[in-house]
Parts: C-alpha cells; structure tokens; sequence
C-alpha cells in the first residue's frame, strides 16, 4: 500500500530532524528516497546514487524498479543519474521510448513499467558525487512545478547527505584516535612494568618490547596488554 503523499514543508522538516547520532550514513539516504517518494507529485519509484572512490552505486531506493534501471546504468557507465551526478545538473526524460541519448536505457527502463525519469544531481563536495533519481509510470510525468520542487528537495537532501558524510568521518575519526590513545596508555604501561623489573631506562623498555613483538609476530599493542594483564594477575594468577 503506498503512503499518503506528503506536503514539501513537512518533508523538508523531516530532513531537519534526522539525528546523525542515531542513524547511519545508509539510514539517511533511505530516509531521503522516502521522502521524495512521498513529496514530488508522479513519483513511482526513487533512488539515490552517489559516486565515490569505488564508483557509482545505489545507497538507497524504494523499490526493485528502481534498482533495476540503476544497476544497468553503473554496469555500462551510462545513463541520466550518472550524468545529473557528474555534471550536478538536473535531467529529464519525458518520454522514455522516445530517448535515445543512452542506447539501450529507454528498453531497461520500460521492462520495469517506467515511462518517465527526473535524474537531480546533489550539489555534495569534495570527491563525493550524487544524485536523486526519481521514476514514474506515465510519460512527461512531471511538469515544471514537480521538477523544481525535486530540484528543493535535493538541496535540501545534500545538506543531509552531506553533514552525514561529515559525521560519518568525524567518528571514524574519533573512534581511531581513541584506539591510538588506548594503545599508547598500555604501551606505557608495559613499559613501566619493565622498567621496574629490569631497572632499566624508558628507552630500552620500549626496545625489549619491541623486539618481544618482533620475534612473537604480534602487534605491540597486543605484546603490551599481555604483560599488563600478567602483571595485573600476579604470581597465583600465573
């Protein structure tokens, strides 16, 4: 059963209300595909492609129409989403069994019942590209009104797209600073350890441990937080 449409001010809330802290990258792209579905009137089905390092793909979609017609784009590196995406532009297609730009796309799209496409590029930076693809059942499905309406939702959907990505990277970030704080702190602690079993320097702590590391094929992390616990346990716990 399709959901009721939705009026663009309260999508566009929507968007303003998605909390980074409690989705993914992913889930906010879903939630943009849904949103559009729901708010550009002749919407049928709808995607969102982004381009990275490792090339096209479909973040999120609405259907297996839309991911049908995507698939078949980014396997011949062809087609409007690719180009609404490079070119951050918006393309239209009023009549697909009548476009002839991409050989091919106008058959893989009618196999899956859509007549008309609305491709909007996101105006995302850095090395990230993307695009809000729109299908729907009917020829010149939309009209003036309906493509600028896409065209504010997709400024709206990349300040999205874009502070998640931001997010995204911000706690990889944290998370790997955290990881080399952690390791650090035991290291120091092992090192310590040596120190007072050996009475040697902080210097040549950090030496034996390294060479215990090399001979034992491990990382020096793991090296340390092994005679961290072993200190830790003691005689009886040896």
């Amino acid at each position: 059963m399709a959901a009721d449409p939705m009026d663009p001010t309260a999508a566009f809330h929507e968007l303003g209300r998605i909390n980074l802290g409690e989705t993914d990258l992913e889930g906010v792209m879903a939630t943009v595909a849904e949103l559009a579905k729901r708010t550009v009137p002749g919407a049928y089905e709808v995607s969102v492609t982004l381009i990275r390092d490792r090339g096209p793909h479909t973040v999120a979609s609405t259907g297996a129409a839309a991911d049908h017609i995507d698939k078949w784009q980014y396997e011949r590196g062809s087609g409007p989403c690719l180009d609404a995406c490079r070119a951050r532009s918006t393309l239209s297609v009023d009549d697909v069994s009548a476009e002839r730009r991409w050989p091919g796309w106008d058959e893989n799209a009618g196999v899956v019942g859509v007549n008309s496409a609305l491709s909007v590029g996101l105006p995302i930076r850095e090395r990230v590209a993307g695009a809000l693809n729109i299908y729907a059942t009917s020829p010149r499905a939309f009209d003036e009104e309906a493509v600028v309406l896409a065209e504010t939702f997709a400024s709206y959907a990349a300040v999205a797209l874009a502070n998640a990505h931001l997010y995204d990277t911000t706690v990889t970030l944290a998370q790997h600073m955290q990881t080399a704080m952690e390791s650090r702190a035991v290291i120091e602690q092992a090192k310590g350890i040596i120190m007072s079993q050996r009475r040697c320097s902080a210097d040549e702590a950090f030496t034996i441990l390294s060479r215990a590391s090399q001979e034992s094929n491990r990382k020096l992390r793991e090296v340390a937080a092994d005679l961290v616990d072993r200190a830790q346990r003691g005689p009886a716990g040896g």
